[in-house]
């Protein structure tokens, strides 16, 4: 049998292997075409793909193909809830030709209307725990397998601490968060709704939740944050892939690897499919076809191979392996036979993650200092409040998976050449939500523009909350203007108080801002740039990030 048939007699087979989402934290970042300035390349459709970040390392293969036929391909970039709603709202008019999340599920969550065809798992890679090799031996791991029982108590001992993308914002954190739930409820033949309810499984899956660190919307960010900063961060759950990735970056540096934990009784596994979106465009499925079959052939499934995504049931070809990538001295075996566990249905992956939203996931402290200066006058303050309005109001939240728990602690703070009266609120009731509305409704624009004493507020209003540790605190900062004031502002603020340099500054780029002064807070602070070109997008993927 050739590879190609091989691997489509296994598609449907790896739809049930997985679990959700695409990790990927959102970002907007679009892969420009090659062109070929041919006639037939003028005359031919050009192919847009939305995929999910973690694809981007594949993304030359795909330009290099399109170079060889003179075809005109763009890949995009789209977080996996975005990607579920608008298959779901827009079917086949989604302004795509293909979907490539990092998980069959997105596809069965959000492909109501059925536009999704030919869908092929192009690569796969497990969900697993990557520990600093030194902490692993440590702690034994890396001599006996390790149940999820295991990296519960040595987080409740303190011997641990991790981070790990949203279960609702990215497919790597829903993929462990699912596995995790399996385990604790005992390993069931499959994941009910009982299991749910059931007291014991949320009480130790909220307190392994707990022991999270650091929090993302991106597999790839949360990536590049552990290699950035090794000395901040001891472990993180990823991709197999990305924990290769992170081995080679680190090592480069001279910094100590990670150590890979395959969870005995927890694992999922992405299997990235990549499907067409039919709209009756025949060219473009003959394109599409072709591309896809070029990515499913022997030599280019070897080139994949080759960059630490595995081809093939997990653990084939094992045998010829590069050590350099599939290294043992990371833990790293591909002739691990892994199974991964079984699949639950829509309607409890679901509740699953509502569940993780509302009530199980570490709370989080986010204070939101919102530019209200002269320049934001007439759309600025309009886009402003329509953005806050998504995340604050309960419908408009849970329609993102980002509605509030109970416990989460909302801090607004408007600002222009200083800060202004704020306000502060705890827990998601309708009256609470109902005054952190009514507040940002009432928002006027007026004065200048400094950032630097306002995050600093912002830095000293969360920092006034008792038992902080146990909350994910962030600020995310929006602008539109060139600040005036001095950054040592904020760098003292960050000294000053226990956790200001553990405190995310995630900024918000919109209008005229200058951006150089945003990427250098985030920079000190460890958060991430968005553009807000789309204000109710960027929101919606800072808060994606605690």
């Amino acid at each position: 049998m050739t590879r190609t048939r091989l691997f489509r007699s296994l598609s449907i087979l790896t739809m049930f292997f997985s679990v959700l989402f695409a990790g990927c934290g959102g970002g907007g970042d679009d892969g420009a075409p090659e062109k070929k300035k041919t006639s037939s390349s003028i005359a031919t459709p050009a192919i847009v793909i939305v995929s999910g970040s973690e694809n981007q390392e594949l993304e030359p293969i795909i330009k290099a193909f399109a170079r060889s036929k003179g075809y005109s391909i763009i890949v995009k970039y789209m977080g996996s809830v975005d990607m579920m709603l608008a298959l779901a709202e827009q079917g086949s008019k989604i302004p795509y030709d293909a979907v490539w999340p990092a998980n069959s599920l997105w596809v069965a969550l959000g492909d109501v209307q059925k536009a999704v065809k030919q869908s092929e798992s192009i690569m796969r890679s497990p969900v697993i725990l990557g520990v600093k090799k030194s902490l692993a031996q440590d702690l034994g791991w890396t001599q006996k397998p390790v149940a999820v029982s295991d990296i519960l108590q040595a987080a409740r001992e303190g011997k641990l601490r991790f981070s790990m993308t949203s279960a609702t914002q990215s497919n790597s954190g829903a993929s462990a968060y699912l596995g995790f739930l399996h385990a604790l409820a005992g390993s069931p033949d499959i994941l009910q709704m009982k299991h749910l309810e059931d007291p014991n499984v949320q009480n130790e899956l909220k307190e392994l939740l707990s022991r999270i660190d650091r929090s993302s919307g991106s597999s790839g960010w949360l990536k590049s944050l552990l290699v950035e900063h090794p000395e901040r961060f001891q472990a993180m759950i990823n991709y197999e892939a990305m924990i290769i990735e992170a081995n080679r970056e680190l090592l480069a540096k001279g910094r100590e690897p990670l150590y890979a934990i395959y969870p005995r009784d927890g694992i999922m596994i992405a299997d990235s499919p990549l499907g067409f979106v039919d709209k009756g465009d025949l060219r473009k499925r003959e394109i599409f076809t072709e591309l896809q079959e070029y990515l499913l052939s022997e030599t280019i499934q070897d080139k994949i191979f080759a960059m630490g995504r595995r081809t093939g049931l997990v653990g084939l070809k094992a045998e010829n392996a590069d050590r350099s990538v599939f290294n043992p001295d990371w833990g790293i075996d591909p002739a691990k036979i892994i199974s991964p566990v079984p699949t639950p249905s829509e309607d409890v992956i679901r509740k699953a993650l509502e569940l993780y939203q509302v009530s199980l996931r570490k709370p989080s402290c986010t204070a939101y200092v919102v530019d209200v200066s002269g320049s934001m006058e007439g759309k600025g303050i309009q886009d402003l409040k329509a953005a806050m309005t998504t995340l604050l109001d309960p419908a408009q939240a849970r329609r993102y998976l980002l509605q509030p728990s109970d416990k989460d602690i909302h801090i607004i703070i408007p600002f222009n050449s200083s800060p202004q009266k704020g306000i502060q609120a705890v827990g998601n009731n309708v009256q609470t939500m109902n005054n952190l509305l009514a507040f940002v409704q009432g928002l006027t624009p007026g004065g200048g523009t400094n950032i630097y004493d306002a995050a600093a507020h912002a830095l000293e209003v969360i920092s006034g909350y008792p038992d902080i540790d146990k909350y994910f605190p962030a600020v995310i900062l929006m602008t539109d203007g060139v600040s005036k004031g001095e950054i040592d502002v904020l760098k003292r603020a960050m000294d000053k108080y226990p956790m200001g340099r553990d405190i995310p500054i995630h900024s918000i780029t919109f209008g005229d801002a200058n951006e150089a002064q945003l990427k250098e807070i985030s920079q000190i602070s460890i958060g991430r740039v968005f553009h807000g070109q789309d204000l109710i997008k960027a929101f919606r993927e800072a808060k994606g990030y605690n």
